[in-house]
């Protein structure tokens, strides 16, 4: 892998150092400022290579749940993103050395707790792997390996209109293509660099014709002025480009974020009113009030169960 992107950016300048984090993460760098150019760096993730899931995404009642990091960042600035204050750096890591996490994956699928479940291992946690494809194919080499593979079930989550570059692939139900969908007000003003929502339901809709098993993400649900009949409108128009019988689920969940994140994301983006709203701290995490947590779901839910059973529907709460 390292070799072949080496050869992609031959006119680069390159670089050497002993260890990715010297640069990723030293004090005193301005996420926003290196986002207008950041740079590529190649790594090797020597520990570290799953990490068991989070309270923060939805497990759907399988226990057996991880996810890894195959690259660090995002191609996208979505404003209400968690990783600009997770991360010191906007600079792009990828971990070229994919040997391992496969392993590890193998390992972990031999150890797995309960055995009548696969394992559930998301490879596009804190990233967005399919976005990024056409740089760095680790969907590609992550589907064929999930094929090969009767204990795992995939998932790959992404805001990405570029299933074309992996439309070639035999289809395996072992892997899960989730598409993120805001209502366009949204897509538009806060999530910065992403494709328009339009793209990702033609991309999604391709999918699904093909037969891939295809998961609607209604996550981060965000309140702007008349959130409800916007979400009313995408979600509408979701089922008009996908037939419901093609969709394997949908996941819906409120804006959420660590508090100290978002702190350390306030000090540096002061441009956008989606971070200063009057979130609630609840333990560890900021988000809407209880009482406006379950109202804002409970909406969502509705509009999917015209379309969707109540099963096929999962809810962060």
């Amino acid at each position: 892998m390292a070799k072949s992107l080496l050869k992609r950016f031959s006119q680069s300048t390159v670089v050497s150092v002993a260890n990715y984090k010297s640069i990723f993460a030293r004090p005193r760098q301005h996420f926003q400022t290196q986002k207008q150019s950041s740079n590529l760096i190649l790594a090797v993730k020597k520990e570290n290579h799953l990490y068991p899931g989070s309270g923060q995404v939805q497990g759907f009642g399988l226990e057996n749940f991880f996810y890894n990091t195959l690259t660090l960042n995002c191609v996208y600035n979505c404003d209400y993103c968690y990783l600009q204050g997770m991360y010191p750096s906007a600079n792009q890591v990828v971990f070229v050395n994919s040997i391992d996490f496969l392993d590890a994956a193998r390992s972990a699928i031999s150890a797995r707790t309960n055995k009548a479940q696969p394992l559930y291992l998301c490879i596009s946690y804190d990233t967005d792997l399919l976005a990024f494809e056409n740089v760095v194919p680790y969907c590609r080499e992550w589907i064929t390996f999930a094929s090969e593979q009767t204990d795992l079930l995939l998932e790959i989550r992404t805001k990405s209109a570029s299933y074309r570059s992996i439309s070639d692939l035999p289809v395996t139900d072992r892997v899960i293509l989730a598409w993120t969908l805001s209502p366009e007000i949204v897509a538009s003003k806060y999530e910065r660099g992403a494709p328009p929502v339009h793209r990702r339901l033609e991309s999604a809709a391709s999918a699904a014709k093909k037969g891939w098993p295809v998961r609607l993400c209604f996550d981060p649900v965000i309140t702007v002025p008349d959130w409800k009949s916007h979400y009313q409108k995408l979600i509408e128009t979701t089922f008009d480009a996908i037939p419901c019988r093609s969709v394997r689920d949908a996941t819906v969940g409120v804006f959420r974020m660590n508090a100290h994140y978002l702190d350390r994301i306030r000090k540096q983006r002061q441009n956008s009113d989606i971070l200063y709203s009057r979130y609630e701290k609840e333990g560890e995490n900021v988000s809407y009030s209880k009482e406006q947590r379950p109202e804002i779901t409970s909406y969502i839910r509705d509009l999917l169960t015209r379309h969707l059973p109540p099963e096929r529907i999962e809810v962060w709460t």
